[in-house]
């Protein structure tokens, strides 16, 4: 076993400056840069999957179209989003942990607002980092997400010439400290709102995750099953006896038809079941606009309208030392794992069916060449 308090050996694992790269959203940062963040969402060919030479003019339709809703909903937000700023604490968190047995500093690369992957890549190399861990905070793994924010990182990388031994960790969706911290956070929610609540009216666990269009999955995008494994992990940990729970999905922004139950179908559910609800984001781990605005403003709003006896809200993890600490262990698995890309178990966890699956993508990119 490893004496950690012992100084490492030259060379080894230990001794070299570890950049470990958080990936995340992003969010304007002013009420001048929603439109801009606007445009780079829905021009992301891994949102908008139309032929290439629709999507320019197509994705800034549509971030026109969204324009006006999201300033007020910023506008709630002091107009803008608060997502930099805790991102940020939760990278000086992670480093406080990582710090005393690993040279360790996190980095933070936004998709579609600042800083972005190529800013960060910059910072990396002037920090001189000798290793890579690229961590995302989502939990879950989709090509919408984790693989346009590794896509993008790798890019960047091209562009700049930089090539570090990087460990790239897909997901950790059903990573055990993950949900037991995640279990903890909403089990304190649940006794605070049991305790408002009359003896007779039931609570009903409602697990929102951010939706995605049913052909996006139907194409092998692993999100789905990776929120059910989420959820069934965390329920297994919360040891509330009779807790029920349902999973929904929520922030549909197009028209085409989106995975569901809708967050607002499952609201009315239980509105006509009269028993009261505890919203639970299980596929974001910091606030922003679709926690703060969409969960404890308009769907709040949906329940009152819908008869629901009681609506509570779950909060994110933010920087709740639990799950910081699951983030360390998931950069201290991902680092000995001795794999370029990883799960929170190590290998390929989604069924063969999920050919979005990054490790499937891997294997075939290695097959044909």
């Amino acid at each position: 076993m490893n004496d950690l308090s012992l100084p490492p050996r030259p060379g080894s694992q230990n001794s070299r400056k570890v950049a470990v790269v958080l990936f995340n959203l992003g969010g304007p940062d002013s009420p001048a840069a929603i439109k801009p963040f606007l445009v780079n969402l829905f021009t992301d060919p891994a949102i908008l999957r139309v032929p290439g030479f629709l999507r320019p003019a197509l994705g800034r339709l549509i971030a026109a179209r969204r324009l006006k809703p999201a300033t007020e909903n910023y506008a709630i937000l002091g107009g803008r989003s608060p997502l930099l700023e805790l991102t940020e604490e939760q990278a000086r968190a992670l480093e406080a942990v990582l710090q005393p047995e690993m040279e360790a500093r996190c980095f933070i690369a936004m998709r579609y607002w600042h800083p972005f992957a190529e800013e960060t890549v910059r910072a990396v190399r002037e920090w001189g980092a000798e290793e890579v861990v690229l961590l995302p905070l989502y939990p879950q793994f989709s090509t919408t997400t984790t693989g346009s924010s590794i896509d993008d990182w790798n890019e960047a990388c091209r562009k700049a010439g930089l090539a570090l031994p990087t460990t790239t960790l897909c997901c950790w969706h059903s990573d055990p400290a993950f949900a037991e911290s995640t279990a903890a956070i909403v089990r304190r929610a649940w006794h605070e709102a049991r305790a408002k609540l009359p003896a007779e009216t039931g609570l009903r666990i409602l697990f929102s995750a951010h939706g995605l269009p049913e052909s996006i999955v139907r194409h092998g995008d692993p999100y789905q099953w990776q929120v059910e494994r989420t959820v069934a992990a965390v329920c297994e940990r919360l040891r509330i006896e009779g807790a029920e729970h349902a999973i929904c999905y929520q922030s549909r922004a197009t028209p085409q038809k989106w995975i569901g139950p809708s967050t607002e179908d499952a609201i009315a559910a239980a509105g006509r079941d009269k028993v009261a609800v505890l919203v639970c984001p299980i596929a974001f781990v910091s606030e922003h606009s679709e926690t703060l605005v969409e969960l404890d403003v308009e769907y709040r709003e949906v329940a009152e309208k819908d008869g629901v006896p009681g609506y509570f809200r779950v909060p994110t993890q933010n920087t709740d030392g639990d799950f910081i600490a699951s983030l360390a262990g998931l950069v201290r698995h991902a680092r000995g794992s001795g794999r370029s890309l990883c799960s929170w178990a190590g290998g390929r966890q989604c069924p063969k069916g999920q050919r979005d699956c990054p490790h499937a993508r891997a294997q075939e990119a290695k097959r044909a060449a």
